[in-house]
């Protein structure tokens, strides 16, 4: 004959138990974590540092037929930061020029700390050495020159570092890259527009 069996009698497991309780902790954890992290947005709402061309001039052009190219060019880089509650560290700034390709010149700068909601101008006059061009340079120039706009490519980044909060250190790379362009024979920038900030 069949027994009929009854679960009378029978208890969960303690590990059962204790294993329900450790997910309850952690769930309740992540959701304070995470209550905690738009507070500290909402408080702090940081902003990327970053850095833009306030000012930039062709100085001197100097090209032959030969491909040489000498240039000479002055520069206001302005190192931003938005943040209403914490300065902001910049290091391993590198920026570099170029004319079609060819690295014309290199921007460094040591690190530098800039106050809560304000500015830092890094101030630069680039002169380069005495640059070959290859054909397509050439040709590039002559193109330019003949429309009255040099252009050159202009890229680089920084690394940042700011606080937010007590605890937290936010780093990230901010990084540059624009074509810089100048009416010749005066050298004025055309439409200046070169910033790594993020839209």
């Amino acid at each position: 004959m069949p027994k009929l069996i009854s679960n009378r009698g029978r208890f969960t497991s303690p590990l059962v138990w204790t294993a329900a309780i450790a997910c309850a902790i952690l769930a309740i954890a992540v959701i304070i974590t995470g209550v905690v992290v738009f507070a500290i947005y909402l408080i702090y709402q940081p902003k990327m540092p970053y850095l833009t061309v306030a000012d930039a001039h062709l100085d001197k052009l100097n090209y032959d037929q030969t491909g040489m190219l000498d240039t000479e060019m002055t520069m206001r880089i302005m190192a931003e930061n938005d943040n209403s509650k914490s300065e902001a560290g910049f290091s391993d700034l590198s920026l570099t020029l170029k004319f079609n390709g060819i690295t014309v010149a290199e921007l460094k700068a040591d690190p530098f700390v800039v106050p809560m909601n304000s500015s830092l101008p890094l101030d630069y006059d680039v002169p380069s050495a005495t640059i070959p061009l290859d054909q397509g340079g050439m040709a590039v120039m002559d193109v330019a020159l003949k429309n009255g706009v040099v252009p050159f490519d202009f890229t680089g980044q920084a690394r940042t570092k700011w606080r937010v909060g007590i605890f937290v250190s936010v780093r990230f790379w901010t990084h540059l890259s624009c074509q810089l362009k100048f009416f010749w024979p005066n050298g004025s920038a055309v439409n200046l527009d070169c910033s790594s900030k993020s839209h």
